[in-house]
């Protein structure tokens, strides 16, 4: 059986992680309460961000900004987005 979690995100009860996606605290708070489809998502959005703006994820600052988007994104509020990226017509 799924493990499932009230998604911070879509506000709903949706399947978990198998596990916190990193260690520490802000592993905990999202194993806890951000959705499998939602991380996804996340981690979509983040992979264009380092794409398309040549972050270099060993520095502090990348690290840093990369959590400041992951808390606005699961927060439902306005996130950076990739210039020129246009999402997939369904």
């Amino acid at each position: 059986m799924t493990r499932q979690v009230f998604c911070k995100k879509y506000q709903q009860q949706l399947d978990g992680l198998d596990q916190p996606p990193m260690p520490g605290p802000k592993g905990q708070e999202i194993y806890e309460q951000i959705s499998c489809q939602a991380w996804q998502e996340w981690l979509e959005h983040q992979t264009r961000l380092i794409n398309e703006k040549r972050l270099k994820v060993f520095e502090p600052e990348t690290r840093t900004y990369l959590q400041t988007q992951m808390d606005l994104f699961f927060a439902n509020q306005a996130t950076d987005e990739a210039e020129g990226y246009q999402p997939p017509k369904s």
